[in-house]
């Protein structure tokens, strides 16, 4: 599981019941069944109805990749492809058709194996860069639908505040019911704007993080293949994708040991 996403959700709804608390209120005038039901069903049919459906179907997997941790450690990536450079250039190119058969990583195997194969570098190239627009454009799913639901859930709420007023205007002969059933109605609003910052809006930010960083590995994979089918020489191909790395994570790893 990913700490972050959990610490930050848990904190997050904690400083807000923690207010709540402080302010001596009570967290069950909070429980308001049909506002819920309006804000966060709302919510969802209004999202359904904006992507198509096949979209709608991988939602499960999308709130899964959010709070699962495992993020490619780019800095073993690098170590690898410079393995594989020095492989490569003690041995030959083809010497790598071994080792790609125990990568788990499905892109970096097939530019390993692109490269054994003979590919044109340009062609290589080209392959693997659809592969990532096309990985971009999957993760951009994602992140917009939660997007969309955080942009949906407050104005929901405010559809409810409306509707809890205007049945609240029709039932003027209690006055003394004023006051509790304009708070009920706020409750809409209060939840509309809560589940919309501090669930969704996060949601989105963290799968667009998720998928940059994600790229950027692949990318650092095509350069780092891309460079051992030209032969360069192993220091070199590390020092190339090392400058894909925050310089603090630079001097952690140790230089690559120079092909004979």
């Amino acid at each position: 599981m990913d700490l972050a996403t959990i610490i930050g959700l848990v904190l997050a709804w904690g400083a807000f019941f923690g207010s709540v608390v402080m302010e001596g209120g009570s967290l069950a005038a909070f429980l308001n069944p049909s506002a819920l039901v309006l804000v966060l069903g709302g919510t969802l049919g209004a999202t359904i109805a904006s992507f198509p459906l096949d979209q709608i179907k991988d939602l499960p997997k999308i709130v899964k990749n959010a709070f699962q941790a495992g993020e490619q450690d780019m800095g073993a990536t690098i170590k690898q492809l410079v393995m594989f450079a020095e492989r490569a250039r003690r041995e030959g190119l083809l010497a790598l058709e071994d080792e790609a058969k125990d990568i788990h990583d499905e892109f970096l195997k097939k530019g390993v194996q692109l490269a054994v194969d003979g590919t044109d570098p340009e062609l290589v190239r080209v392959i693997l860069e659809t592969e990532i627009a096309y990985l971009g454009e999957r993760h951009e799913v994602g992140a917009n639908i939660f997007a969309t639901m955080g942009g949906f859930a407050p104005t929901l709420g405010v559809i409810g505040t409306v509707a809890g007023l205007v049945h609240m205007l029709a039932n003027l002969s209690d006055p003394g019911s004023m006051g509790p059933s304009i708070a009920a109605a706020f409750i809409a609003t209060l939840l509309g704007v809560s589940t919309a910052n501090l669930i969704f809006l996060p949601i989105s930010n963290k799968l667009k993080l998720r998928s940059k960083h994600e790229l950027l590995t692949r990318e650092v994979m095509m350069e780092g293949i891309l460079s051992i089918q030209a032969g360069d020489n192993p220091r070199i191909v590390e020092e190339k994708l090392k400058a894909y790395l925050a310089p603090a994570i630079r001097r952690l790893m140790l230089p690559a040991e120079a092909a004979a």
